[in-house]
């Protein structure tokens, strides 16, 4: 379960970002400070008692302390929490960048992109015993492979073929419920046909209108549609690692 900070200095933007974490099943509770300092000190309590916040959402724009100055503080605590900046100014990317944000949301904020938010952070905190499996049939066998392990996923009519270092593994399922169960996990899709673990691509190459990216020693194609995605969630990735 998921222990959550908000902090913004505007009463309804708090109050909508609460409403809306709290009707995620995964998160466990949700505090809120209405401005940095406050958060600091809530932030300071938890590491005092050892119940420590997982995740903070943070206004950028405050009055006093910024939350990139939260951030910044946060930063510097042992084992911190995650950040994840909620603004309504776009330029703040690079400064979320810098400060290894998980994520960077626009406000008003949409329940489908923070569900996609938690998914991410839900998948970090979850133990490695607990990391997802997924269940390929091999000659009267099943094997269970995990999910970390796929390079990425290839839409095959009604199956799904599914490459990993040892080779490729065919289930039977759609690229589309891949996508919903798989994309705060670490997947993107850079094509109609293919989704990617971002923690496999080595290498994004961008040619004039054309982008592909490099995941083992195969390259694959990006459509044009994709490419801003694809560009912003491996950044993300780099920047987290």
């Amino acid at each position: 379960m998921i222990r959550v900070l908000a902090v913004d200095d505007e009463v309804p933007a708090l109050e909508e970002m609460v409403y809306l974490l709290r009707r995620d099943p995964r998160v466990d509770s949700v505090a809120m400070a209405g401005d940095a300092t406050n958060a600091m000190r809530l932030v300071g309590d938890t590491v005092s008692t050892g119940h420590r916040f997982d995740v903070l959402f943070l206004d950028i724009r405050m009055p006093g302390p910024s939350g990139v100055d939260l951030a910044r503080f946060i930063n510097n605590l042992p084992s911190p929490p995650a950040v994840v900046f909620v603004t309504a100014h776009e330029d703040f990317a690079v400064a979320a960048f810098e400060l290894h944000a998980v994520d960077y949301l626009l406000k008003p904020l949409e329940e489908a992109r923070l569900t996609r938010t938690l998914d991410r952070i839900a998948d970090t905190l979850a133990p490695a015993d607990d990391q997802p499996r997924v269940a390929v049939e091999l000659a009267g066998r099943i094997r269970f492979i995990p999910r970390q392990e796929i390079w990425y996923a290839e839409a095959r009519g009604d199956y799904v073929r599914l490459r990993t270092a040892e080779g490729g593994f065919l289930i039977r399922s759609t690229l589309s419920t891949l996508e919903r169960e798989w994309t705060g996990a670490g997947f993107v899709r850079v094509h109609r046909s293919l989704l990617v673990a971002t923690r496999h691509v080595s290498e994004l190459r961008i040619d004039g209108t054309r982008a592909s990216v490099r995941v083992g020693e195969e390259v694959l194609q990006v459509s044009r549609r994709q490419t801003r995605e694809v560009r912003e969630r491996l950044l993300y990735r780099a920047e987290e690692g």
